[in-house]
């Protein structure tokens, strides 16, 4: 329970140690799960971008289940990974909803409790963090491993597998050479109406993409030793990535660009060829998944849902998803959060900023020498740019959108405002869908005993040690 928070007494129970019963008698089947770093929506050959190479991904997308409204629960690592394992909303894990933290051993995570039900368990690079784990005996993703491959070189015949393929792609910093060795047209680019336009962004965003090409590549050869070991079609691939690209405005923000995310789920016999599925999904819906894939019983503290109806076409519909954020990095005076809670429908985006008085990218005149000011901003060539012309036209209003300061409430209709551009919070004619947009978050919070429902400006995630 969260230190000197009281009076939340919701149905679910917080970080409740809870073990899973296995449901059924059916062989337990493999799962691959592959996850990048900082690769956000659309970038993927099968949403259909012009410049992304990702043969690998529109492959699972073919093979099996494309999802094109998929976003994680957090758009920074630590709390996004950790409501994978977990299955929880971040909010609900203490330290564990802030970067570069501690996840407390009394969660459980998805990779023990198929341990514990027989499966053997491995990882390879970044899994749970940045952060800290001293309580647990090796990364709550698992134990560690060079590759997938001397994994599975190592792989009982009759034992299920559950392997977590991690990878540092596509986080900054970048490698100019990679770009240029990619082949990526910087013409073919989508460069988004919240960046400027200029040759310096456009070379940036070729990096990236050839650092998302490079972690495809990586999980083709992945599926290339599946095949070789006889075991494709008794095993599930999910790929995806852990939250929104690096840009300013995307990434530790919530607006579409920092939390959404590609995600393709291949699993023969049970995911059609070719299906789309459109509904609604969270990152933390992947651990219901996978136990229920695996014949367990989903733990009461689990807040994802199971995607294995979806992948059936038997989903009830999904009216709304919530995403948020704590303390990302190191970018205020006194090490201070800039808390966000924002509901996602098909078509609106409602967000509640706590604290509106706070800079949401950071202090302006906090430099640590890390991330330079604004240090919720990831430091390369377009911040850089963005910072040294903030006054010239063609770059202020950009400049803006990242780093001024937010009302409490924001509110975009995201059928004719996909960027989220246009604030409505304030518009008359749309007081009815913000109070019902309102309404909806706030009793989500308090179902899922979010601190904040009961008292919004607690400053426990400000106190939580940060480790970076």
């Amino acid at each position: 329970m969260l230190t000197g928070i009281t009076g939340i007494t919701g149905a679910l129970a917080l970080g409740a140690p809870a073990r899973a019963a296995r449901k059924g008698p059916e062989r337990p089947v493999n799962i691959l799960f592959a996850i990048a770093d900082d690769w956000g929506y659309p970038d993927a050959g099968a949403y259909g971008s012009r410049a992304a190479r990702t043969p690998t991904f529109d492959r699972l997308a073919d093979e099996g289940a494309l999802f094109t409204r998929a976003f994680c629960a957090a758009p920074s690592c630590t709390p996004s990974r950790n409501a994978i394992l977990t299955g929880q909303a971040p909010h609900r894990l203490e330290a564990g909803a802030n970067l570069w933290s501690e996840l407390p051993a009394t969660f459980d995570v998805y990779p023990d409790l198929l341990q514990q039900a027989g499966y053997r368990v491995g990882r390879m690079r970044k899994g749970y963090g940045p952060g800290v784990f001293p309580q647990w005996p090796h990364n709550p993703a698992g134990p560690g491993f060079p590759s997938f491959g001397e994994f599975l070189g190592q792989q009982p015949e009759q034992t299920p597998f559950c392997f977590w393929l991690g990878s540092s792609d596509p986080h900054r910093p970048y490698d100019p050479e990679l770009g240029e060795q990619s082949g990526i047209d910087p013409a073919a680019v989508d460069v988004p109406p919240y960046l400027p336009d200029t040759p310096e962004v456009r070379t940036d965003i070729v990096n990236y993409l050839a650092e998302v090409q490079r972690f495809d590549s990586e999980v083709g050869d992945a599926l290339r030793l599946l095949d070789e070991h006889g075991l494709a079609e008794n095993t599930i691939v999910v790929m995806t990535g852990d939250h929104g690209w690096p840009w300013p405005r995307a990434k530790a923000n919530t607006y579409d660009a920092g939390t959404r995310v590609p995600l393709a789920v291949r699993w023969p016999g049970r995911a059609a060829p070719g299906t789309v599925i459109d509904r609604l999904t969270l990152l933390s819906d992947l651990a219901p998944t996978f136990l229920d894939a695996a014949g367990l019983s989903t733990p009461p503290a689990m807040t994802g849902q199971s995607l294995l109806p979806a992948l059936s076409g038997t989903a009830a519909p999904r009216g709304f998803v919530v995403v948020e954020r704590e303390r990302h990095a190191l970018a205020r005076e006194g090490n201070l959060a800039y808390p966000v809670r924002a509901l996602r429908t098909d078509r609106w985006l409602y967000i509640r900023n706590f604290f509106p008085e706070r800079w949401p990218a950071g202090d302006p005149d906090f430099d640590l020498g890390l991330q330079g000011v604004f240090g919720d901003i990831d430091a390369g060539r377009t911040k850089t740019q963005l910072l040294e012309n903030r006054h010239r036209p063609g770059f202020a209003k950009a400049f803006q959108l990242a780093t001024a300061k937010r009302p409490a409430e924001e509110l975009y209709d995201l059928a004719s405002d996909p960027h989220s551009l246009k604030n409505l919070a304030d518009e008359p004619r749309q007081t009815a869908v913000k109070t019902r947009l309102r309404k909806q978050l706030q009793n989500w919070m308090l179902r899922t005993d979010d601190p904040r429902a009961i008292d919004p400006r607690t400053d426990f995630w400000d106190k939580v040690e940060y480790y970076g």
